[in-house]
């Protein structure tokens, strides 16, 4: 059986290319390696703990030594990158967190890969990035795959320094390498601190909803599971050495967003119309916020035939009703419950 391995696999994203990979691919051993730090949750997999092709490591990929034991115990032919610090409000505030994880844990996997990769066989190296490397955008145009990398935050620069050591390692050792930088995703299992799920929660608990600055800031949203589907894409179809932007054609601006979640709550929720809305606060704009992120995907569905299949109003209606059927889920998640328990879990193992 091909083994693979995917990082930050309890993570919100990750989490989703695991159970796809797990349930499409029978034949494929999946190593699910994450540190499980506060936005890493095992029971965003408990639907798999039964699967035999499944195996859970809790692994620290910034600490070499458990990387290679992973690769030693496992030999997988394939790794998909996806561990990462992601936030950007928490790179300001932390920066030297995305530098170790995001970079010397990348480095980490990419030398593991060179010591235990051997030429006779195919292997790949699927690393995950964002569309954020690319900097900020002006009211016109779109990131391509040719676009100059102009990182503005922490976050971003941590991720565009990952992306250049992945192309370096392809280029200097030949290691078999793709990268695909997307937009925002959004759906279930999403950590409450991002906006979207933030939103839901605080209109639930009957709390302001925080908008940056005047609201303007424009984004390109891509659902969860089409995310997911776009990573099998690659994995499987892609050119060594290629990068591939994946995007949802859906551009919001975050004040249009926050109006239509509230829209769509207040009818979920029985609740008079522009209820939601009235929760609505501007505040005070985060350090370097950049303007507007838009990805030019057609180079995904030219060359691999991928397009996602939902609009925008589509997924966050199906994800407003996922938030809604899983409240003790958010609930948990906000409390920190599963986080508590699994550190005591592994801190007496």
């Amino acid at each position: 059986m091909k083994s693979i391995i995917i990082t930050g696999g309890a993570g919100f994203i990750g989490s989703h290319v695991v159970r796809r990979f797990v349930n499409n691919y029978p034949d494929y051993n999946i190593i699910n390696l994450d540190s499980l730090t506060y936005s890493g949750n095992l029971q965003n997999l408990e639907d798999l703990k039964e699967k035999i092709n499944y195996f859970f490591e809790k692994v620290d990929i910034t600490n070499n030594t458990e990387v290679e034991a992973i690769f030693k115990k496992y030999k997988p032919e394939g790794v998909i990158h996806l561990a990462a610090e992601s936030h950007v409000d928490r790179s300001i505030s932390s920066p030297m967190e995305f530098v170790y994880t995001n970079v010397i844990g990348t480095c980490n996997l990419l030398n593991a890969c060179r010591k235990y990769w051997i030429e006779d066989k195919k292997y790949l190296f699927h690393h995950v990035s964002t569309d954020e490397v690319y900097g900020s955008l002006g009211n016109e145009g779109y990131f391509t795959e040719e676009t100059r990398y102009d990182p503005r935050s922490p976050y971003s620069a941590s991720k565009a320094s990952s992306d250049h050591f992945v192309r370096a390692y392809h280029h200097t050792y030949e290691l078999p390498v793709v990268i695909t930088n997307c937009s925002n995703n959004y759906g279930p299992n999403h950590f409450p601190e991002k906006l979207i799920p933030l939103l839901i929660n605080n209109i639930l608990e009957g709390k302001k909803l925080p908008v940056y600055g005047d609201g303007k800031y424009t984004r390109d949203w891509l659902y969860v599971e089409d995310h997911a589907s776009a990573i099998d894409t690659v994995f499987h179809n892609c050119k060594i050495g290629d990068t591939y932007n994946i995007g949802g054609f859906n551009e919001w601006k975050n004040i249009d967003l926050v109006r239509l979640l509230c829209d769509k709550m207040d009818i979920k929720l029985d609740n008079k119309p522009g209820t939601s809305q009235k929760l609505i606060e501007f505040v005070k704009d985060r350090p370097g916020h950049d303007l507007r992120y838009a990805i030019d995907a057609n180079k995904l569905k030219k060359d691999l035939g991928w397009v996602p299949s939902l609009t925008f109003e589509e997924g966050l209606e199906k994800t407003i009703d996922w938030y809604l059927d899983n409240k003790q889920w958010l609930s948990d998640i906000v409390k920190g419950v599963y986080q508590k328990y699994y550190e005591k879990q592994y801190k007496n193992n």
